[in-house]
């Protein structure tokens, strides 16, 4: 994905001279899906803070990435009550769907596929979680279904 100093110029301008820097990466994360390192030269410098400091709070706050995400984030939940209602079973189906793992994107950059180990709401489980909505009581069907919806809407917006 190209950065354009345009773009740039135009967040700065947005967030105003005193905006938090934690403002800045977020929208730099949402308009990239990540946080380019020339990106993060050029905040380093906007903000006068050495760039490890600017890394340290990209590294820190799991939101952030440092590599190029996918348009859509999944994220299966593996925390013990979703393990026991079959969160490994939901994890394969879209391993074997996407063709990807945990921690890896699709190589036409629409999906990346995460797992974590309790998103707090264990009754619903198992629990996957796709750009930020919760889907819960998942199994492999609904795997399908809910891939077949993202498609569609994709679809739709194109």
């Amino acid at each position: 994905m190209d950065f354009e100093l345009s773009e740039f110029a135009e967040m700065m301008e947005k967030h105003g001279a005193d905006a938090p820097l934690m403002s800045v990466l977020e929208e730099i994360q949402a308009r990239y899906r990540y946080l380019p390192r020339d990106v993060m030269i050029l905040v380093s410098e906007r903000f006068g803070v050495p760039l490890s400091q600017v890394y340290s709070v990209a590294t820190f706050y799991n939101a952030f990435s440092l590599e190029r995400r996918g348009r859509h984030q999944i994220c299966v939940c593996l925390g013990t009550a979703c393990h026991v209602r079959g969160a490994h079973r939901v994890l394969t189906r879209l391993e074997e769907s996407l063709g990807i793992g945990p921690g890896e994107t699709t190589s036409d950059w629409n999906y990346s596929l995460d797992t974590v180990y309790c998103l707090g709401a264990c009754a619903l489980g198992p629990i996957v979680v796709v750009d930020g909505e919760y889907s819960g009581q998942m199994n492999a069907r609904k795997v399908d279904e809910l891939l077949s919806q993202i498609e569609q809407a994709d679809m739709a917006e194109a």
